[in-house]
């Protein structure tokens, strides 16, 4: 669902043959499917979600079905410390990073994000582009009335202050406190689209963003709740549509 936000970012930046790339939180690879196939050289990092990893290398690797696969491409389940310098391409320093995954959705991931990118910028040459993601404001985003489903779920206590959509400033911030020069940003249109519930609730619960509220009360009373929250985005047809906008931020490595 969130092509759009990779094509405006590879597209802004010249992503293609030479650039070496580090995605952070790198999921099922699809963001590094679209830089590869734009002739980068892509390594992708996850510590979460095994099966989503494998679904990136059945993508990506060399072996694989995917007739994008390249020998300079590396799936590494772990942090960017065990990835390491970058391969292929003739060099070991990565050109570009990428976070992708939108901060905001629950209650101290840009926390995460801050050691992650402490680990990634130092494997950067100097000056690299690096990409974080967000939220755009909750009035502009359907998603996010669903996703309080979530955290109200997993932790009744602390909903009210647990979703927290990525404003502006947050971006700014995280990358000020891990040392890097912000350098530009911008704001996408992505929206989610689904054939029906059933399509939209597989996918969003595919995210891992729902874990904790499965774990806390059980798959059937999350799927109930969050069956309700998206009723709201069946549209006539059946299908389900929720409009979004994300942010993205480019800063600097020193």
């Amino acid at each position: 669902m969130l092509v759009p936000l990779y094509e405006a970012v590879y597209e802004r930046l010249g992503v293609g043959a030479g650039t070496r790339l580090l995605g952070l939180g790198c999921g099922s690879g699809l963001a590094l499917l679209m830089a590869a196939s734009r002739g980068a050289a892509v390594t992708g990092v996850d510590t979460r979600a095994p099966e989503r990893l494998a679904l990136a290398r059945e993508r990506l690797l060399p072996g694989t079905e995917s007739t994008r696969a390249r020998a300079d491409t590396r799936i590494v389940e772990g942090s960017p410390r065990d990835a390491g310098g970058a391969e292929g391409a003739g060099a070991g320093a990565y050109t570009l990073v990428t976070a992708f995954e939108p901060i905001g959705c629950l209650a101290g991931d840009s926390e995460g994000l801050g050691e992650l990118l402490a680990e990634a910028t130092p494997l950067a040459e100097r000056g690299t582009p690096v990409v974080l993601a967000g939220w755009g404001p909750p009035e502009r985003c359907a998603t996010s009335s669903v996703l309080r489903v979530a955290t109200r779920l997993a932790d009744p206590l602390r909903s009210a202050r647990s979703w927290r959509p990525a404003l502006r400033d947050d971006l700014e911030e995280v990358a000020q406190r891990a040392g890097l020069r912000p350098d530009g940003s911008g704001r996408v249109a992505c929206p989610f689209g689904y054939a029906d519930l059933a399509s939209a609730a597989r996918g969003l619960l595919s995210t891992g963003l729902f874990d904790a509220a499965i774990t806390a009360t059980g798959q059937e009373q999350v799927d109930k709740e969050l069956a309700e929250a998206l009723h709201p985005y069946r549209r006539g047809d059946g299908t389900v549509w929720m409009p979004n906008v994300f942010r993205y931020l480019i800063a600097r490595t020193p």
